[in-house]
C-alpha cells in the first residue's frame, strides 16, 4: 500500500477510535433490566460502550467507598433504588452536577435542583389486600383502626430501604406522623423483613392486608393471584431509581448522554415495558397502573430523610420492641 494510501485509511479509521469510549455503570437494576437499559442505550449512541455492574444498592456504596478511599473510583454512572442514598454522596462532593434538558419534563420533586441525581422510575408503596378479607381499606389511617387489629403485615424499615422511606414520609405527615406507628404496633401489625415477606403473608391470606411496593401486588394480580393493589388517600410514599453522575468521571460527555437517555421518552418507553410507572410527565403507565398524572405523590426530602435515618430507624425499633 501506498504511503498515501496508508495515510488516507489511518485518517478514516483515526476518528472512529478516537470517538469510541467505554462508560461504567453500577446499578442495582435486576439483571434483565440492566441489560435492556444498557442494550438500548448502546444502540442509540454506537460510540459508547457500557459496562456494568449489578448488586444491592448497599453492597454497591460499600464498593464504591473502598474503591473511593484507594483512590480509584470504577464507576462512571450510578443507578441505585433511591434519591437518599445518592443525597449523602452529593453532600460529600462525590456526583457531578448536570442539569439535563429532559428535567423540564419532571415534577421537580422528582431530582436534584442541582442536578445531582434524576429519577427515573416511579415504585410506590400503598396497601395491599387478599380478595378474601373482610373490608377495603381507602388510606393509610385504616390499617391502624382497632378492628385491624391483627391483621396487618408490613415490611420493617430496619430491613428495607423503600419501608425506611415510607417511614420517613408518613411519618413527616399531618395527621399520621409517629402516632400512627404508635397505633400500629399497639394493633399488633407484623414488621419484619422485606416486600417479598409482606406479599407472601397477604397472598397466602395469613394477613389480609398489607404494606407493600406496587408492581408487586399489581403483577402478582395479573398472573392470578388472589390480591388487589389500593393507592390511598392520603397519597403514596416512593423510591425513583435516579441515575447520578459520579464527580471525577473521564467521560463526562458520554455521562450525560446516557442521563438524558434514561429521562428521554423512549428511556421511558423502556421503564414501561419494564413494567414500572414512569417519572416522566406524560408517559402512559404500564397496563394494570393507574396513569401517572392520577397518582398522588406524599411530600418528601431526601436531605431530611438522610439526616434523620438512624434516629428514625432508633425510635421505630423502641416502639415496635424490636432489635
Amino acid at each position: 500500500m501506498s504511503r498515501s494510501l496508508l495515510a488516507a485509511a489511518v485518517a478514516l479509521v483515526l476518528p472512529t477510535m478516537a470517538a469510541a469510549e467505554t462508560l461504567t455503570l453500577y446499578t442495582s437494576q435486576p439483571n434483565e433490566d440492566a441489560q435492556t437499559t444498557v442494550d438500548a442505550f448502546m444502540a442509540a449512541n454506537p460510540g459508547i460502550t457500557v459496562e456494568w455492574v449489578r448488586d444491592g444498592t448497599t453492597k454497591l456504596m460499600a464498593r464504591l467507598a473502598a474503591e473511593i478511599e484507594a483512590g480509584a473510583p470504577q464507576a462512571d454512572v450510578l443507578l441505585i433504588a433511591d434519591t437518599v442514598t445518592l443525597e449523602g454522596l452529593a453532600q460529600e462532593g462525590r456526583l457531578a452536577a448536570y442539569k439535563s434538558p429532559e428535567d423540564a419534563a419532571y415534577d421537580a420533586a422528582l431530582y436534584s435542583a442541582d442536578g445531582y441525581y434524576h429519577s427515573t422510575k416511579l415504585i410506590t408503596t400503598g396497601i395491599v389486600y387478599n380478595t378474601g378479607a373482610p373490608a377495603v381499606p381507602t388510606s393509610w389511617a385504616d390499617l391502624a383502626k382497632p378492628e385491624m387489629a391483627g391483621l396487618v403485615a408490613m415490611p420493617s424499615p430496619l430491613y428495607s430501604g423503600a419501608a425506611l422511606i415510607h417511614l420517613a414520609t408518613l411519618t413527616g405527615t399531618e395527621g399520621l406522623g409517629w402516632e400512627y406507628y404508635t397505633a400500629l404496633a399497639a394493633n399488633g401489625t407484623l414488621a419484619e423483613g422485606g416486600n417479598g415477606g409482606t406479599f407472601k403473608a397477604v397472598a397466602s391470606g395469613e394477613k389480609p392486608y398489607g404494606v407493600l411496593v406496587d408492581y408487586m401486588a399489581i403483577r402478582a394480580k395479573a398472573e392470578g393471584s388472589p390480591v388487589e393493589f389500593v393507592f390511598p388517600a392520603e397519597g403514596v410514599s416512593y423510591v425513583t431509581e435516579p441515575v447520578a453522575i459520579l464527580a471525577g468521571t473521564q467521560h463526562m460527555d458520554a455521562a450525560e448522554k446516557f442521563v438524558d437517555f434514561l429521562l428521554s421518552e423512549a428511556g421511558q418507553d423502556l421503564v414501561v415495558q419494564m413494567g414500572y410507572i414512569p417519572a416522566r410527565t406524560g408517559v402512559a403507565s404500564p397496563e394494570g397502573f393507574p396513569a401517572r398524572d392520577d397518582i398522588k405523590l406524599m411530600s418528601f426530602d431526601p436531605a431530611k430523610a438522610l439526616a434523620e435515618s438512624e434516629a428514625n430507624k432508633a425510635r421505630f425499633a423502641e416502639i415496635f420492641g424490636v432489635q
